[in-house]
């Protein structure tokens, strides 16, 4: 395994993440610890979870996610050995009503933020979580398959600085050790790191976005505040859903994978230019004698501004192939194969 420093910390983070959004839903608790088990054996130091999951969202399965992996590291009495990363849940359009006060009412206010860790925590059977992440902006931003930021007038949410605040109260509580974003945009990112410096609150060190072969937006502004702000990418959905492993070409409909299950869920993703795109992909990776996944993920992993690459999956066989991504360099050669692929339709999947 490699390792890399989460942003300006002394932390030494597997450049493979595990994501853990399946255990609860696709994957059962002994799945679940049977991927832990292996990824910890691999040199994997780094679990990603969050208060939403599991997925898909539902109030039957909300927090088992977080259960799960606490009981993990309660059993195998490893949590000091554990980089442990979390989110809160903010607005959602979604129905989210069973989280909180609902959709509308979520929020970064210091009563949300309050009762989100205190549940997190005791679900994860810890004290602490070491890097707390805002799971999506409060205020209105473009996210989750959209390009275009729309302005709203009326749009509110809590000040970033207050935000920071209550953050504050949670690192000095011992709570959290450190901070970071998620699904967020370049002046999000730069008024957050701009107001830690002139208040002297937590820094974020981390913003956890989508990134992968078929959706690069995160190169065009947020890429260059990542490395001259050392706020580095934790990169999600680094195979676009399970898409790039090739599994859907052709309208495949693979039994119990994500898009078999919820069709509809998942459209950013899953687009007519993107499945163009999608083939290609799997055609080049094939033609250098490489499987599709490792190849997909070995390309987000070696990613100048990306600190940790966050794998997903439902079955063994799919772990072990995203974990030997690590060991995989591709080549000059490949590399202006992909971006003429890249060029000749940027993010065909936002």
């Amino acid at each position: 395994m490699k390792y890399r420093k989460l942003g300006n910390t002394n932390i030494d983070v597997s450049v493979i993440c595990l994501g853990t959004m399946t255990f609860g839903e696709q994957n059962s608790q002994v799945e679940g610890f049977e991927q832990m088990d292996y990824a910890f054996e691999r040199g994997i130091n780094f679990f990603d979870t969050a208060e939403l999951y599991a997925v898909m969202p539902r109030k039957e399965t909300y927090g088992k996610t977080e259960e799960i992996v606490g009981n993990w590291m309660q059993k195998r009495k490893n949590r000091d050995k554990i980089i442990l990363a979390s989110k809160i849940a903010s607005k959602s359009e979604d129905d989210l009503h069973w989280i909180r006060k609902g959709s509308k009412h979520l929020g970064f206010d210091r009563k949300n933020m309050d009762e989100a860790i205190n549940n997190s925590l005791k679900r994860l059977k810890t004290d602490y979580i070491d890097l707390y992440q805002l799971h999506w902006p409060e205020r209105k931003v473009p996210k989750f398959g959209v390009l275009d930021f729309e302005y709203d007038p009326h749009d509110e949410w809590t000040a970033i600085e207050d935000v920071l605040e209550n953050l504050n109260r949670l690192v000095k509580a011992g709570k959290i050790r450190h901070v970071g974003l998620s699904n967020e945009t370049p002046w999000g990112v730069m008024k957050f790191l701009q107001l830690s410096k002139e208040k002297n609150l937590p820094r974020m060190v981390s913003i956890q976005n989508v990134y992968s072969l078929v959706n690069r937006v995160f190169d065009v502004a947020n890429s260059e505040v990542s490395i001259r702000e050392n706020c580095g990418l934790l990169a999600y959905s680094p195979l676009a859903g399970g898409r790039l492993s090739g599994k859907y070409i052709g309208n495949k409909k693979p039994k119990n994978a994500r898009y078999t299950i919820w069709p509809r869920r998942f459209n950013r993703h899953h687009t007519k230019r993107g499945e163009i795109a999608i083939e290609a992909y799997f055609n080049l990776a094939k033609k250098h004698g490489l499987p599709p996944s490792l190849f997909a993920n070995s390309f987000v992993n070696d990613r100048p501004f990306v600190t940790s690459n966050i794998i997903g999956a439902t079955s063994m066989y799919q772990l072990k192939e995203n974990i030997d991504s690590i060991n995989v360099t591709l080549s000059k050669e490949i590399l202006d194969e992909i971006e003429n692929i890249h060029l000749s339709d940027p993010n065909p999947c936002v």
